[in-house]
């Protein structure tokens, strides 16, 4: 039986990663290993998400709108993290303090003029959303890369003024726990599922 399987897999191998074939045979990439050929395939992980069951409708509503939100906000924090590593790389490479603030303000009024409308048309589930993918994609909340680029005095006044509108720019993520359903619907994003 399980060879039946092996040869599924091995033909399915075959088949999707592009190697040479033809009506004869089918060459691929082999290593010899203790004397023994083994066939060297790449097969690409495959995510089981488990079914998601709700008791009502009013369930399933929040959960699509949950999954929209995600969808919405994801690209965002996947450039911010991205934006976020240019960035540090850059500073590093500036040699005083007067030019790492230039090249700060230069960067933030780039970024305003690219994705400001973008982001201020945001709701308030969807920022809040944000804030928790910035540090799953960064490793650090909202408020520490505030305060490592623009210094403890300006992280303060945009956390206060955050908490003013019910944000908190020290959120963590919790993937595991509490953010589990945000986990799970971007790991569906990133395999193509949704």
């Amino acid at each position: 039986m399980w060879k039946g399987i092996l040869t599924i897999i091995l033909f399915l191998g075959f088949y999707y990663s592009g190697i040479s074939q033809d009506t004869t045979h089918i060459t691929v990439p082999a290593q010899i290993v203790n004397g023994d050929t083994l066939a060297l395939l790449n097969i690409n992980p495959v995510m089981i998400f488990p079914p998601v069951h709700f008791t009502s409708k009013r369930q399933t509503i929040r959960y699509d709108r949950l999954v929209y939100n995600v969808k919405k906000v994801y690209p965002y924090a996947k450039l911010a993290g991205a934006k976020l590593k240019e960035y540090n790389t850059i500073l590093k490479a500036i040699p005083t303090e007067k030019e790492r603030k230039i090249f700060i303000k230069r960067a933030e009024k780039e970024l305003e003029a690219e994705f400001g409308d973008e982001i201020k048309g945001l709701t308030f589930s969807q920022g809040k959303i944000l804030i928790k993918l910035i540090y799953r994609e960064t490793g650090n909340s909202t408020f520490d890369i505030i305060k490592d680029l623009r210094g403890s005095f300006s992280a303060f006044i945009w956390q206060t003024l955050a908490r003013i509108f019910g944000y908190n720019l020290k959120t963590m993520y919790d993937p595991g726990g509490n953010d589990q359903p945000i986990e799970q619907i971007v790991l569906m994003i990133e395999a193509g599922v949704i």
